[in-house]
């Protein structure tokens, strides 16, 4: 039997080749799926293994370790620099010679013609400002300026000025509160070294110095016509110019009547004149003198400006020393004493040294101004964990004092941080969390100690404490650095 072309045991080879391939896919397949029921089997639970899947972990203690370290505690609180000793600056009266103006424009209407400018450090002896072209100067004393000083005035005031011409260097001849042409005479040649004249005699002063001068010379004229005629009668009245008329004791008095009311006319006359000479000479009208307590000083506001009237307060004078005002409450304030240092941060990082001055209630003192409590402060300075327990929160005003305010001279009304050391510890301590410390029943401090299973109460003395951690020391009991004390259930 022939075969055709092709066929034959090639062709019968290929087809069991084939069915050989096709048997291995089909084992390969039953492989993979009984694989996958086998895993899809492992990841079957039960609903009660589901449930203890889902159940939360057995409850402990939460824990942190004890740990042995330096400890430095802080009080941190916002203030505001300012300069100290705020006080408000007026004129005590007017600049010039008064109110009326003369024919050369003096005591005209009150204008300043040259302005204070805010900022300025003021110096003894230095002009503040201008009114009617007459200047106002700064000098030093506790006095406040408050009536013209001139020839015959006396008192606290005039040994003010006194004093202060001579640390200008215008010697007035003596310090004794009265003011006496050496007085006048220093005060002329300080004005005219800052190219001033001082306030002579204005044309009405000149006026009633001449009326009452004037009435001396009538006064004296009257006494000596009257004097004159003692004695004697006139030929009118006798009808002889030789032979001299007797008085009778009537015309004697009514003549000795004349010759006092002459003479008291006199008398009046000479006291006026040498009461208004007493006074006549160089002055220091009430306007152009302000005294301020302390020199230099800075002016910290102005309130006119060129072409007002000052006639009421023209700014504001500080001291040029710096100070910090801030606000802390009153737990920390407990912890604050006179003296402390306080660091002081810009908010670009700047910063200064300061020294805490006042601590006071804030019912005692005011932004801004001197406070009333100026001495020390007496708080206990107990640096306990007590301390936090306290009930007081109100906000307590703290002053601090910047001898050398460097980069923060020029930051007045600037927020600063103000960062003051209130303790340390005495090297490195066992400390734990605020969190971790119990109170027994009897009053006593504790913490709870992890060891292996079980918890052990151990007694401590605490100490300083600073930014929630707090210094323990075992009392009775052991505790080392790296324990675990429990700081919640």
């Amino acid at each position: 039997m022939s075969h055709p072309e092709g066929a034959g045991p090639s062709r019968f080879g290929s087809r069991i080749g084939s069915g050989r391939r096709r048997l291995g896919v089909v084992v390969s397949a039953v492989v993979l799926v009984g694989t996958g029921g086998w895993f899809a089997g492992t990841q079957v639970q039960s609903p009660a293994d589901a449930a203890a899947s889902h159940r939360a972990p057995k409850a402990g203690p939460v824990t942190v370790s004890v740990v042995r370290q330096s400890l430095t505690a802080s009080v941190v609180a916002t203030g505001s620099v300012e300069f100290a000793s705020p006080r408000p600056l007026s004129l005590a009266g007017p600049v010039g010679s008064g109110a009326s103006a003369g024919a050369d424009g003096e005591g005209a209407e009150q204008r300043v013609t040259k302005a204070p400018v805010a900022g300025t450090k003021i110096k003894e002896g230095d002009v503040l400002m201008t009114v009617n072209g007459r200047p106002v100067f700064a000098l030093g004393g506790s006095v406040p300026m408050y009536r013209a000083l001139g020839p015959g005035t006396s008192g606290d005031d005039v040994t003010q000025l006194q004093k202060a011409l001579k640390r200008l260097g215008f010697d007035p001849g003596g310090t004794g509160g009265t003011y006496g042409q050496g007085t006048a005479t220093a005060v002329a040649d300080w004005y005219k070294s800052k190219g001033y004249d001082a306030q002579e005699p204005s044309p009405t002063d000149q006026q009633q110095l001449g009326s009452l001068e004037q009435a001396v010379s009538a006064a004296q004229e009257t006494l000596l016509i009257t004097n004159s005629g003692a004695g004697t009668a006139s030929s009118s009245e006798t009808g002889s110019s030789s032979t001299p008329a007797p008085q009778s004791s009537t015309d004697k008095q009514v003549h000795e009547i004349q010759v006092k009311s002459a003479q008291k006319a006199l008398d009046l006359a000479n006291g006026a004149l040498s009461s208004f000479k007493a006074t006549y000479g160089t002055k220091v009208p009430a306007g152009e003198v302000v005294f301020l307590p302390k020199l230099p000083a800075r002016l910290d506001k102005v309130s006119v400006k060129t072409g007002d009237t000052p006639s009421a307060q023209i700014g504001t004078v500080t001291s040029s020393d710096v100070v910090v005002q801030a606000a802390v409450p009153g737990t920390d304030a407990q912890l604050l004493r006179h003296g402390m240092t306080a660091r002081l941060t810009t908010a670009d990082g700047k910063s200064a040294q300061g020294t805490v001055d006042v601590v006071a209630d804030d019912s005692d003192s005011s932004s801004g101004t001197e406070s009333a409590a100026t001495a020390p402060s007496t708080t206990d300075d107990t640096n306990s964990a007590s301390d936090s327990a306290a009930d007081s929160t109100a906000a307590v005003q703290v002053r601090i004092t910047v001898p050398e305010p460097g980069p923060l001279a020029g930051e007045a009304e600037a927020a600063v941080k103000v960062t003051i050391k209130v303790g340390a510890s005495d090297g490195k301590v066992l400390t734990v969390p605020m969190a971790a410390i119990h109170t027994s029943s009897d009053g006593r401090a504790r913490v709870k100690v992890e060891r292996g299973d079980a918890v052990t109460d151990v007694h401590v003395t605490v100490g300083l404490s600073a930014a929630g951690i707090v210094e323990v020391k075992p009392d009775g009991g052991t505790l080392e650095a790296g324990e675990r004390v429990v700081v919640g259930e």
